[in-house]
């Protein structure tokens, strides 16, 4: 939750030569479909136009001044190349705009400029995959992670390549106004309502070509009947593989292996319904599959750092959610 509850929300971005438009409109589109909690502006370090990458242009409506006053701060992306270990001037210059206690997030390749600010420092943090090598030179003191979409450390919160900025958004509007809201900003912007940040960002191993030898159709069950035990060799003989056979093709296809992916989406139907039920914890347990709400307190507290009773208390009032409708 915000710890202001002022609504709405001051969101700046911060976009530098060289910006990628794609990730530059995910804040505005997101955070927009959250019906009015949030007010987001897109300011360059001048006020001046800046370059894209994609051979044109744009002006954005602000200068530096916006980042002091808003709540959260996010750096779009741009190409390393433009960028380096050390922040340049007028840059540095916006980012010591931002107030201590600001919420601050970058998508994709923005790490590179947290970091060089020092924002990063003994953080856990994410990036663009490829871009991961370059990060690691020159910023070797830093805890990168490069296998997941997006993490969260305090108050900093980094995501990976241009679709984990919108898990990112999603992420924080969850977190501000309860699931029940991001879902339907998520459904606005027709995108999955939730990946979990732990989800690999990219897989570089060969995918079957054929549907019939793909794990989906176990996928799709288990997501059927969460409560039930969900074994490997039951849902491997789903789609008649071997258990073996099946728990290699389902990392490649998720990046996770079975017992790990079935957790997670456990936790997750667990999150929802201890957001938007009055469902006792013990029932909840049952109905995703845990057998026992001990089970589930120890998942949560070692996925999330909370119990399933502290999680309810956060986000079940949700007074800002009135605000959306």
């Amino acid at each position: 939750m915000l710890s202001d509850g002022a609504f709405p929300h001051q969101i700046a971005v911060l976009a530098l030569d060289g910006v990628f438009p794609f990730e530059l409109g995910i804040p505005a589109r997101v955070f927009g479909a959250a019906g009015g909690a949030y007010e987001v502006r897109t300011c360059s370090v001048d006020g001046g136009p800046i370059e894209t990458n994609a051979g044109f242009a744009i002006t954005p409506a602000h200068g530096p001044e916006i980042v002091e006053s808003a709540g959260t701060v996010i750096i779009a992306p741009t190409h390393p190349s433009r960028l380096g270990p050390r922040l340049s001037e007028p840059v540095a210059t916006a980012m010591r705009q931002i107030r201590p206690g600001t919420r601050v997030a970058s998508i994709c390749t923005g790490a590179f400029v947290l970091a060089a600010a020092g924002l990063l420092d003994r953080r856990r943090a994410t990036t663009h995959w490829e871009a991961a090598e370059q990060f690691r030179t020159w910023f070797p003191h830093i805890r990168l992670d490069e296998d997941v979409l997006f993490i969260e450390d305090g108050d900093v919160l980094t995501s990976a390549g241009a679709a984990s900025g919108v898990d990112l958004c999603l992420h924080l509007i969850r977190s501000d106004l309860g699931s029940e809201v991001a879902n339907r900003a998520a459904r606005r912007c027709v995108v999955p309502p939730f990946r979990d940040g732990g989800q690999a960002q990219y897989i570089d191993r060969p995918v079957p070509d054929d549907p019939a030898s793909s794990t989906a159709p176990a996928r799709q069950w288990a997501l059927e009947h969460m409560a039930a035990p969900l074994s490997v060799p039951e849902l491997a003989d789903l789609v008649h593989m071997s258990p073996r056979t099946f728990a290699r093709r389902f990392r490649d296809e998720t990046g996770l292996p079975p017992h790990r992916w079935i957790i997670q989406q456990r936790l997750h139907r667990a999150r929802h319904l201890l957001e938007s039920s009055t469902l006792s914890v013990d029932q909840i347990a049952a109905d995703v599959g845990f057998a026992t709400a001990t089970s589930l307190r120890q998942h949560m507290n070692a996925e999330l750092g909370v119990s399933p009773h502290a999680y309810r208390r956060t986000f079940r009032a949700e007074p800002a959610a009135e605000l959306v409708g």
